[in-house]
């Protein structure tokens, strides 16, 4: 047996300084004396009694625990594995989301999104009692309403019939959120022919959308459309989302609070704008004029650029690859890509998924708004996949701080 050296003659572990201890941890300086003030870290005065050092491998050891796990209770850092946007790609549960659009229809998608299972043939029954309330509701409404209006009025008026609505067992919300989705689309009025009876839910939505007859090359695109947009990470509407959840809110609120945050202008509403945009430059015949107007009352071009992919958007690069095969499409295809060409001798911004959804409504007769439709009915699948992870999380663990930066107390009664 071999015999241990002294105590005083073993080698001891390197101190790592603060700084090179964020390296290690891939984080900044501030984050470490967070992990100190948690407990996570341990520290010790430096050698020369200034700055401080932290054993190294207990650093590596909270390195090994993945950065997610590590980051302060303070920060909005959520485990998720839903999608994934890398390299300018984007995956659902680790599977091309462009490919899966490209091979399954949107319902299919969904179940894949929700179970992790792929059942081909997969359709969403609407029951009749939420389905006639959602209906009244909507017909209740004004004239002028928009569809983000009736939309909204259905989930809350689908959720009043629905007494199991507060069962957050996984089974029972994905079924609440799949039926959720087809009220949603059949207590849109419609405006058009049913294509072909029910089918799936891109079929029962083309009527309610526009009054144009519908091919199966243009069918295959709105299709395409919701699988594309289904999740994106955590945008604003998620994030709603996954905080109504962690308050142990039940589907349909879920559901609400991410359309009260989608109908903002700077998120589901951005497709209405490039809508807009796309029908001036087919009535000017070109994009030149529209672009120099938007540039120079100091607004974006619709419709162009996102910050989360450096190259091109995938979602916009399939919808405009599928509407190639759409003749009437042609016109509006062609000034989206006008829009680019002139934009790119400026600077490099590509085309996003909203542009895409412009020619599709613009080529389609759809209004404007009708791309916030198509976003919201597939986007309600992502928000239920996400609440149903938030549901397994401990509950009311999303507190951040404030920051008061008001008049300090005490004041005088006004």
């Amino acid at each position: 047996m071999t015999d241990r050296p002294p105590a005083e003659s073993r080698p001891t572990e390197p101190r790592l300084t603060t700084r090179e201890a964020a390296e290690r941890l891939g984080v900044k300086p501030e984050t470490v004396y967070a992990y100190v003030s948690r407990g996570q870290l341990t520290s010790r005065r430096g050698a020369n009694g200034r700055g401080s050092t932290f054993d190294a491998a207990e650093v590596d050891a909270l390195a090994r625990k993945g950065r997610r796990d590590a980051q302060p209770a303070g920060d909005l850092v959520f485990r998720t594995g839903i999608t994934l946007i890398e390299q300018d790609r984007y995956y659902y549960r680790g599977v091309d989301a462009v490919e899966l659009a490209d091979r399954y229809m949107y319902e299919e998608v969904v179940g894949w999104l929700l179970t992790g299972r792929l059942e081909p043939g997969r359709r969403f029954v609407t029951p009749r009692e939420p389905l006639e309330a959602a209906r009244d509701a909507v017909r209740a409404l004004p004239g002028h309403a928009s569809t983000m209006d009736r939309l909204r009025v259905a989930v809350v008026a689908a959720s009043v019939t629905d007494p199991l609505r507060f069962d957050l067992d996984p089974e029972m919300v994905v079924g609440t959120g799949t039926c959720l989705i087809s009220t949603l689309v059949d207590a849109t009025p419609v405006v058009g022919r049913n294509h072909r009876g029910e089918g799936p839910l891109a079929w029962r939505l083309w009527p309610r959308l526009t009054d144009r007859p519908a091919d199966e090359a243009v069918l295959r695109v709105l299709d395409k459309a919701l699988c594309l947009l289904i999740d994106h990470d955590l945008a604003a509407s998620t994030l709603a989302a996954r905080v109504a959840a962690s308050a142990r809110a039940h589907p349909y609120a879920v559901v609400s609070a991410g359309l009260g945050a989608l109908e903002g202008p700077l998120h589901g509403a951005a497709s209405g704008l490039a809508h807009r945009m796309l029908t001036e430059v087919l009535e000017r015949g070109g994009a030149a004029p529209v672009v120099a107007d938007h540039l120079r009352a100091g607004r974006r071009v619709p419709g162009l650029g996102h910050r989360l992919y450096a190259g091109r958007d995938p979602r916009a690069e399939a919808l405009f690859a599928a509407l190639e095969d759409v003749p009437q499409a042609q016109p509006a295809l062609a000034a989206a890509r006008d829009v680019v060409d002139t934009t790119a001798r400026h600077t490099t911004l590509h085309a996003n998924v909203d542009l895409a959804l412009a020619v599709l409504s613009v080529a389609s007769g759809m209004p404007a708004d009708a791309g916030e439709t198509v976003f919201a009915v597939a986007r309600t699948a992502g928000w239920i996949a996400h609440a149903l992870e938030e549901y397994a999380e401990r509950p009311l663990r999303m507190r951040p701080s404030g920051q008061y930066n008001g008049p300090r107390p005490p004041r005088p009664l006004p």
